[in-house]
């Protein structure tokens, strides 16, 4: 490409010649000219001398293009002076020397601190090992309602004109010593325990009479037992919206977290244990105490206490409070023992494999560790002989027997010997 095309164009300033190189090759050309100028007097030298390529090669330079030819002879100078510098210290490779000039796009290439890339590959490992939060929040709402829920439905199960029945006709139970036969008691008892779950109002129980045409219950035992009644209401529907929530959270971890409503149950179930078991202690310890204070958190004092004659006592002595604690502490000991068996992490339920394998797995590493050499191709060899070994173990004695015939090699012959069979065949 010739720069005299395009003389302000400033990407083909270098591909000019230098200022000092005009000046010399103006003079001859100039004293040239001069001696030819009688000759260029003809009408073809005066349409040449007319041309604009003419012209700009007779016009000398301007300031600022002698300026930007200097400019670019003092770069070039300096870029020869540092290729020579880098050649005479052996920078450069077979092809020749090269400069290492920062390019436009030499940001691009810029690597962070090896601690900045060693923090973001921990960060990264540790946002794809992280566990949601949701999994876990359900796990512990499941093993937090499991508790409570069994010891609802233990005391439902008490109150129940089933466990009267139970409780009026076992041996042993104390008798009543006003009048009250066992006819009478579950047919009064059974009055008090349907109220505590129905609907109605005092009246329910205030307007009962015995076979005297007496009131059956006073005041004071009609306002207890609505006292009770609201209390067991309130026991039945948190218990209610319990079930609800851990249905919720069973169904959440059955999809997003395999495994997730066996760790729930199994710390519930460990909670139940150890919430049964302290009451239980305190309950052996001292009853009487264990009662009164259970009472004085649900109720207020003096609205619980009646005399021998009341129907209150009269219908549940003492002892049928000792016999419902230990039918309570029963169930709820033995539905969270049940279901600890049942949610038992085992190694089958974690998803591991036996112990067996696992030590066939642990003694092949080592072994490929003291020989210094790890192939997997091998050690799955191993394996599938191991299994292979197992098999033949449980397999019949019958099926291990070749057929006898002709060419038949049994099992304990050598490589050689069925060789030779197979040639003899």
């Amino acid at each position: 490409m010739d720069p005299a095309e395009d003389a302000d164009e400033p990407a083909f300033e270098w591909m000019k010649p230098a200022a000092g190189k005009r000046a010399e090759t103006a003079a001859p050309e100039g004293a040239g000219r001069a001696e030819e100028a009688p000759a260029a007097a003809t009408p073809a030298a005066a349409t040449r001398a007319t041309t604009p390529e003419a012209v700009r090669s007779s016009t000398p330079p301007a300031a600022g293009e002698r300026a930007a030819t200097a400019g670019t002879g003092e770069r070039q100078g300096r870029r020869a002076e540092r290729m020579a510098a880098a050649g005479a210290e052996g920078v450069g490779t077979a092809e020749g020397a090269h400069i290492n000039e920062p390019l436009p796009t030499s940001a691009l290439q810029l690597r962070p601190p090896r601690e900045e890339v060693e923090r973001r590959n921990a960060e990264r490992e540790q946002a794809a090992n992280a566990k949601p939060v949701a999994p876990r929040v359900m796990q512990v709402l499941l093993a937090v309602c499991y508790p409570i829920i069994l010891l609802v439905l233990a005391v439902r199960a008490i109150a129940s004109p089933l466990f009267l029945w139970v409780e009026y006709n076992r041996p042993g139970f104390p008798g009543d010593g006003y009048g009250f036969n066992t006819d009478d008691r579950m047919t009064y008892g059974s009055y008090a325990v349907d109220y505590l779950s129905n609907w109605s109002g005092p009246r329910y129980l205030g307007d009962l009479v015995n076979r005297g045409g007496e009131t059956l219950f006073k005041d004071g035992e009609v306002s207890h037992m609505a006292d009770v009644k609201l209390v067991i209401l309130s026991a039945f529907g948190a218990g209610a919206l319990l079930v609800l929530l851990s249905l919720v959270a069973i169904l959440y971890l059955r999809r997003r977290s395999p495994g997730g409503v066996r760790r729930g149950l199994f710390a519930g179930s460990i909670a139940t244990l150890v919430i049964i078991i302290g009451l239980g202690v305190l309950a052996v310890l001292g009853w009487e105490q264990f009662f009164t204070d259970f009472h004085r958190v649900f109720f207020a004092n003096g609205t619980w206490t009646f005399s021998l004659q009341d129907t209150l006592i009269r219908l549940f002595p003492g002892q049928f409070w000792v016999d419902a604690g230990i039918t309570i502490g029963g169930l709820v000991l033995l539905a969270s023992l049940l279901t600890l068996v049942l949610t038992w992490p085992t190694r089958k339920r974690r998803g591991l494999p036996p112990r067996s394998a696992a030590r066939d797995a642990a003694r092949d590493a080592a072994a490929d560790a003291d020989a210094g050499t790890v192939d997997p191709a091998a050690l799955k060899g191993r394996r599938f002989k191991r299994r292979s070994g197992a098999a033949a173990e449980h397999e019949p004695a019958a099926s291990q027997e070749a057929p006898a015939g002709p060419g038949a090699v049994s099992g304990d012959d050598k490589p050689a010997d069925r060789a030779g069979a197979a040639t003899d065949l």
